[in-house]
């Protein structure tokens, strides 16, 4: 059977905690189903998912692409209630290798002992210098800090986020666009494409999936709603589209026909990323007992004799 012509490589799966809506075994029957010899598992801002997932493409035939959409703190902002409100961005980061794998490990295991607790887990760009090798990285789209930068405006400060990311992933950054229908993102594409090319970096079309179907939509819109504590009818809250959805190749092909590379080099990646990480048994240290005991012998006393 012949492969698809796009691969998914922003994808939340139900591990994406109030925020995604498919489970991985539901995740992987739709990427079978389509045909896509390969799939990136991106949740926000954790690998819980990540064993699982491997294992599910593996017995299903397909390419499994570690990676996360790390929360990257912007900025802070005063809300109207006065207090302080920090404003974090996406960066899909996926692994390419062992050594990419490990790195990601590090900086998500970082972002959560690294902040304050009452705060988001997020990193930030000085705790991700030194520790990109063998990870291959996507701007965000409209959701990253150089997008956000171009609709607020900020051209010249777009310009040097994506300088300083060239350089953090070298020969491995992406620009990222998704064409989720809204306005921010018809206001953004023009610049990002030109940006792209002036930096002499490629583009790659993404489609950011948070459920299966269209059919799902206002379930998952409810989702957020309650992880927000927010209501539907309400008007400045966090909204996603129907178009956040697991969308075939066919539709991506049509949707993208202007830009083909963007389509293909979702297949480059795919081949570029090839590392899954593999089951393990649990590595406990040694223990010695007085009398020479052997550890389940020990663990038997211990456990009949109630110590411990």
């Amino acid at each position: 059977m012949a492969h698809s012509s796009f691969v998914h490589l922003r994808t939340h799966s139900a591990y994406s905690l109030s925020e995604g809506a498919i489970k991985i075994k539901d995740l992987v029957k739709l990427c079978r189903a389509n045909a896509m010899p390969a799939l990136a598992i991106t949740d926000t801002g954790n690998l819980f998912g990540a064993l699982e997932f491997s294992m599910a493409c593996a017995e299903a035939g397909i390419q499994p692409i570690v990676g996360c959409q790390l929360l990257v703190r912007r900025a802070s902002e005063r809300g109207g209630n006065g207090q302080v409100q920090h404003v974090h961005d996406a960066l899909v980061v996926l692994a390419q290798n062992e050594t990419g794998y490990r790195n990601l490990l590090s900086i998500v295991s970082d972002s959560y002992l690294g902040v304050d607790t009452t705060d988001t887990p997020h990193t930030t760009w000085e705790r991700l210098a030194g520790r990109t090798d063998g990870l291959l990285s996507l701007t965000g789209g409209s959701t990253g800090t150089i997008g956000r930068l171009l609709a607020d405006g900020q051209g010249a400060a777009a310009d040097a986020v994506l300088a300083a990311l060239k350089a953090m992933f070298p020969g491995s950054l992406y620009v990222e666009i998704g064409r989720h229908g809204t306005n921010e993102e018809r206001r953004i594409e023009p610049r990002l494409i030109e940006l792209a090319y002036e930096h002499d970096l490629p583009l790659v079309a993404t489609n950011d999936v948070f459920f299966a179907d269209a059919s799902m939509y206002e379930a998952h819109d409810a989702l957020l709603c309650i992880a927000g504590k927010t209501y539907v009818n309400e008007r400045n809250r966090r909204r996603e589209t129907p178009e956040h959805r697991f969308k075939t190749a066919e539709e991506m092909r049509a949707l993208f026909a202007d830009l083909p590379e963007a389509v293909d080099n979702t297949l480059v990646i795919a081949q570029r990323c090839a590392y899954m990480p593999e089951k393990r048994n649990p590595i406990l240290p040694p223990f010695k007992a007085e009398d020479g005991s052997s550890e389940p012998d020990e663990l038997h006393r211990q456990a009949k004799a109630g110590d411990g």
